[in-house]
């Protein structure tokens, strides 16, 4: 089958399996070639445009249906977007950032791909939680809960990696389940943060 691999074809049954981002390991399942051609052609078809290399070892259509926080999720995994991308989701901070950033209890890594920055921040594995499956039309995708996102963003200021925000707009939140994760990070100074703004 590998001698008649055709671009536009190529493309067809990608979308028909809804394999929008895929390892070289699974596009010589899908497509029954060896390791070399499949090699081959992702490099061939990544210069000429019909794919997107995200990272090593993981592409995507170039005319990608994924959302962006479908994409933060499949980019490095485990993960879930939480931090400023979270809080101006749920407009508990009045802009969105620029980066979408994500939770994650593997090392930290940035990635940038078509101009977007994908930031991902080290959190313990014992508060790697709170976090639900969004689902928007035929996205779906991890993103802290409110409380959740305001917690993992705290702990970053404790520890002088982020920025305090004074215009945070947290009076909805439910005070007792930011508790509950602020104590997962058994961090004294985030629980005297939490209590003052709180």
């Amino acid at each position: 089958m590998y001698t008649l691999l055709k671009p536009l074809l190529v493309q067809e049954e990608l979308l028909k399996k809804k394999l929008f981002i895929f390892t070289p390991r699974g596009f010589e399942r899908v497509f029954n070639l060896p390791k070399y051609k499949a090699k081959y052609f992702l490099e061939r078809q990544s210069e000429e445009g019909l794919f997107l290399r995200l990272k090593k070892g993981l592409y995507a259509l170039k005319n990608n249906p994924l959302s962006e926080e479908e994409l933060a999720n499949r980019l490095y995994q485990p993960s879930y977007i939480s931090f400023e991308y979270a809080l101006a989701s749920y407009s508990m901070l009045p802009e969105m950032p620029y980066m979408i950033t994500s939770a994650t209890p593997k090392p930290t890594r940035i990635f940038s791909i078509n101009n977007k920055t994908f930031s991902y921040s080290t959190i313990k594995k014992e508060a790697y939680t709170g976090y639900k499956l969004i689902k928007r039309g035929s996205a779906s995708f991890f993103i802290a809960e409110p409380e959740k996102a305001l917690v993992d963003f705290l702990y970053f200021v404790v520890l002088k990696k982020k920025p305090h925000n004074d215009r945070l707009k947290i009076s909805s939140l439910q005070k007792g389940k930011i508790m509950q994760y602020a104590k997962l990070y058994q961090k004294e100074m985030l629980i005297r943060l939490i209590k003052d703004l709180l």
